[in-house]
């Protein structure tokens, strides 16, 4: 048996040699003075070694619980080496990249935010899990992260690197605030990154202007089902997206009252429209008697907003 007093006093010598306790406990005594609890043992008919730390930071007492540990898992038949390899592997994904963004928009979820936000997250996302996804988030630096962001920038998308950037960082603040990271490495790429050149688009602010685009809507000879929503848009003011994808189920035209469910709006709350008596008209015209505005010309999707 091992005792403290015969391990400080144990010098190196030109090999590494063995001081055995029991059980297959032993110091392991290296030619450069450190000194190796290991412990030998026999799974599946093979000799193994488990690595039990460094004295004097693991103790002799420590040492032997550790060894009584993995002899109890032995019993069990179950390889001690093995099993540590499994535990680190668990606690490593449980601190990925990919797995903390995963509890962000389980959080999210829990807000109440809308599906269209996490549509968006997980796009942005998507750029950066090919280097991200697997690694331990408290060890991704700075350079790693403006990595991920130029391979977007290169493309010409500097606002969507703008973007992930921030949700990058949201995914950080989260870890930090969980206890598995300690920083956010994104807060070191301020003004690393392209700032996108403003485009502003053209509207119209004159009325007179107005009263032509109303005008025009009305002359549109194309789709019925494009003339319908175009003549809708004006009046109702709601997002593109929003109008292409209404349903009759929506509408009560008796009251004449748009309902647009929570799960189709931007913001996580439903939004409810009183078009006009002309919109009303519009609504009943045979052009729409399918049931919704998904056919819609994509055009609709730049119909210029006035308000």
């Amino acid at each position: 048996m091992l005792s403290d007093a015969r391990i400080r006093a144990a010098k190196p010598r030109k090999t590494a040699y063995k001081l055995s306790d029991s059980g297959g406990l032993h110091a392991l005594i290296q030619p450069h003075g450190s000194k190796l609890w290991r412990l030998a043992y026999r799974y599946g008919g093979k000799q193994k070694t488990l690595a039990l730390g460094v004295y004097p930071l693991v103790g002799l007492r420590e040492a032997r619980e550790q060894s009584t540990a993995a002899k109890q898992l032995l019993a069990k038949g179950i390889d001690p080496s093995a099993q540590r390899r499994l535990a680190k592997q668990v606690a490593t994904n449980g601190n990925t990249f990919r797995a903390i963004a995963e509890e962000v928009f389980i959080k999210q979820q829990n807000e109440g935010r809308a599906e269209a936000t996490f549509e968006k997250l997980r796009w942005l996302l998507e750029f950066a899990y090919p280097l991200l996804a697997d690694r331990p988030i408290s060890d991704i630096t700075a350079p790693e992260l403006l990595a991920v962001l130029r391979k977007v920038e290169v493309r010409g998308r500097y606002e969507t690197a703008r973007r992930l950037r921030s949700t990058c960082g949201m995914v950080f603040r989260y870890a930090i605030a969980t206890g598995r990271a300690e920083r956010d490495p994104s807060a070191d790429l301020r003004g690393a990154l392209t700032a996108p050149k403003v485009t502003h688009r053209a509207t119209i602010v004159d009325p007179s202007g107005i009263g032509g685009l109303l005008r025009a809507i009305e002359g549109y000879d194309g789709h019925a089902p494009t003339k319908a929503a175009l003549r809708l848009a004006p009046l109702v003011f709601v997002r593109p997206v929003e109008l292409r994808h209404a349903e009759w189920s929506e509408f009560d035209l008796s009251g004449a009252q748009w309902s647009i469910p929570t799960h189709k709006m931007k913001m996580p709350r439903p939004h409810r429209s009183s078009p006009s008596l002309l919109s009303k008209n519009c609504a009943k015209s045979p052009a729409t008697a399918g049931g919704c505005f998904h056919r819609c010309a994509a055009r609709l999707g730049r119909f210029p907003r006035t308000h």
